[in-house]
């Protein structure tokens, strides 16, 4: 587990929560449409990084 990624990821989620938020305050479709990208985003680090503290496990345990 990088936990240099998992802030990151975390880091992006908020900012992409953050811009989304904001489109709601100025009507900019535009920014929900950024925002939305960036929590997708930090998602996937998320599931890249389960995958690999999962692979981890598994080659522990041989």
């Amino acid at each position: 587990m990088s936990v240099e990624d998992r802030a990151e990821a975390i880091a992006k989620n908020i900012e992409g929560k953050i811009q989304e938020v904001a489109s709601e305050i100025t009507g900019d479709p535009k920014d929900k449409v950024e925002g939305q990208a960036k929590q997708d985003e930090a998602a996937a680090i998320h599931a890249r990084e389960d995958i690999k503290d999962k692979a981890k496990e598994i080659i522990d345990k041989a």
